[in-house]
């Protein structure tokens, strides 16, 4: 079992060692979730999460991509559009995942990506910020 703790780490990097993890074999436990950030402007950022929710195949709506509003649900996504979904075993690996706001009573031994933190000059939006305005009410 390989458990990360989320807080101050960038979430494109975070979600990338974690489907190679993942796709490794080995079962995956992401607490604080909704501390990880995405590095950039906010208002880019939301703007292109709104974008992704307002997208609709034309022909069929209900064939559109679904893109969650809570923060556990929307970082399960993200590192899902790092795995191989299409075939057998990124479906595999997926089951692996596991992802908690806060921290767990029986996770309380984290291991922290020291790679992935974020520096302090950095521009950043949090999961739960960028959840709250798409209009999540947790």
């Amino acid at each position: 079992m390989f458990v990360i703790d989320g807080n101050n780490l960038i979430l494109g990097r975070v979600a990338s060692q974690v489907a190679k993890k993942l796709l490794e074999g080995k079962e995956v436990h992401l607490i604080n979730c909704e501390n990880l950030a995405i590095s950039g402007d906010a208002n880019v950022i939301v703007e292109r999460y709104l974008k992704r929710r307002r997208a609709q195949h034309k022909g069929t709506p209900e064939f559109s991509p679904v893109w969650p509003r809570t923060p556990i649900l929307l970082v399960r996504r993200i590192i899902r559009g790092m795995l191989p979904w299409k075939k057998s075993r990124g479906k595999i690996a997926y089951k692996k995942l596991r992802v908690y706001t806060g921290n767990p009573k029986k996770l309380e031994n984290s291991k922290i990506l020291e790679n992935a933190k974020i520096r302090q000059s950095m521009r950043f939006l949090t999961i739960n910020d960028l959840c709250k305005r798409l209009g999540y009410n947790g």
